[in-house]
């Protein structure tokens, strides 16, 4: 694993390709996904057909052949082993009961002239959630979308996932039964972001679409913006940490190597005032390496996309930490909640050498469906407000139209615009 001193001549331009590492080539894939959003909007299931005999390995044969059988869910509940569905179960509650903490409340204030002024919160009526299915099956990432939308109230919950040779995952089963068996479609890819923005005859149309996924599915998601809300654009798995003397190696290098394993082009960046822990990092980091399962991919992306960073000192570690702006963000230093008021920009953030990544990728509660590549700058964690929409309530009584309508009038005629200008001035002239 590279390590880079700040105060070598060469840092800055090996600093600015950390910086651009969330930058996809979205232009290489944008004329095929278009191609594929258009044949959905136009030929619906047919081309659903199509993308799945070609993607998936496996080709419906009638409209009823794309949705999962709800009794598949139960029975892969049923005979999940008692442990792991304790652990979903445990998740699930988690996840739940910190989304219920984020839920806005409509409000309504009355001024002493009569008018009211309020806020009217209402969740969307349906919402399509994205589960990817290619390298790996994802339970994790359908519990941290589905929940969200149900603690949001979404009258509908669409779920789409691709499944190889039409052999749905008994983990991602189960879990669909635990969130209460939403409609799910075995449906991958920018076929399955195009299905649920435009509808076809089998898979509804949306009004919110949330999940992760490959730069297919990203790109389907930007081009479809506006059709549909979407939650993010997100990229490539992600994790910058904070470390000074006092932490251990180990934790450093197997926490770096969490998201190393995600794929090929994650990134894991250590930033350190200790240039004894980041030889030492280094050094654990290799040792990890040869005992995982997804070795290759590890490998990968370490020598390809990962870094560790020797400042100064503690505050140089921060504000480099702040313009990476990672999806997640581990403190391990003496003193972590000291440091957290010097932290602007980040996905999550996990306090202390007890906080792993994975605890919040799992259990804890807050959710994992992070802003990626520096979008933590402007973007937050996905939460249950991606799920509503509010609407301004104005009341105006006529001592309150009184008071204010000349102003109004004033500012509308200032703008040119005559019928905004009389509509309020139809209202005061009708008092005399």
């Amino acid at each position: 694993m590279k390590i880079l001193d700040i105060n070598n001549p060469g840092f800055e331009k090996d600093f600015e390709e950390i910086l651009n590492r969330g930058k996809m080539d979205i232009e290489e894939v944008e004329e095929i996904v278009k191609n594929i959003i258009n044949e959905v909007k136009n030929e619906g299931n047919k081309a659903l057909f199509r993308h799945i005999a070609k993607f998936d390995k496996w080709t419906p044969k009638k409209d009823s052949d794309l949705e999962i059988d709800k009794s598949l869910m139960k029975k892969a509940y049923e005979r999940l082993d008692s442990d792991l569905k304790k652990a979903l179960h445990l998740a699930y509650d988690r996840i739940k009961s910190y989304h219920e903490k984020q839920l806005p409340k409509s409000w309504m204030d009355f001024e002493k002239n009569g008018s009211i002024l309020g806020q009217k919160v209402t969740p969307v009526e349906r919402a399509g959630v994205y589960v990817p299915g290619g390298k790996a099956f994802y339970p994790s990432s359908l519990l941290m979308n589905v929940i969200p939308a149900i603690v949001a109230g979404v009258e509908e919950i669409i779920v789409t996932t691709p499944v190889i040779e039409n052999k749905p995952n008994e983990l991602l089963l189960a879990a669909l039964y635990i969130c209460g068996m939403p409609k799910t479609f075995k449906v991958g890819g920018a076929s399955a972001i195009a299905a649920l923005a435009y509808g076809t005859e089998s898979v509804p149309k949306v009004d919110v679409i949330t999940g992760p996924g490959n730069i297919f599915v990203a790109t389907a998601k930007k081009l479809v913006y506006g059709e549909v809300n979407i939650d993010m654009i997100a990229g490539p798995s992600e994790i910058g940490i904070i470390a000074d003397e006092s932490a251990k190696p180990n934790y450093l290098a197997i926490d770096l190597l969490s998201q190393a394993e995600h794929d090929e082009m994650a990134s894991s960046i250590l930033i350190t005032d200790s240039k004894e822990i980041a030889d030492l990092t280094a050094i654990k980091v290799e040792e990890f390496l040869k005992g995982l399962e997804r070795v290759d991919i590890a490998r990968k992306s370490i020598e390809s996309r990962g870094a560790i960073i020797v400042t100064n000192d503690i505050d140089e570690a921060i504000e480099l930490m702040n313009k990476i702006a990672p999806e997640h963000l581990e403190i391990m230093t003496a003193n972590p909640f000291e440091l957290l008021p010097k932290i602007k920009n980040a996905g999550a953030i996990f306090l202390g050498e007890n906080t792993p990544e994975p605890i919040g990728d799992y259990i804890a509660g807050p959710n994992h469906t992070l802003p990626t590549g520096g979008t933590a700058r402007f973007y937050s964690p996905l939460n249950v407000e991606v799920f509503m929409k509010k609407s301004s309530i104005i009341y105006f009584s006529k001592n309150a139209i009184k008071e204010m309508g000349q102003d109004c009038a004033l500012l509308a005629h200032t703008e040119m615009l005559t019928a905004h200008e009389k509509s309020v001035l139809e209202r005061l002239n009708g008092e005399n």
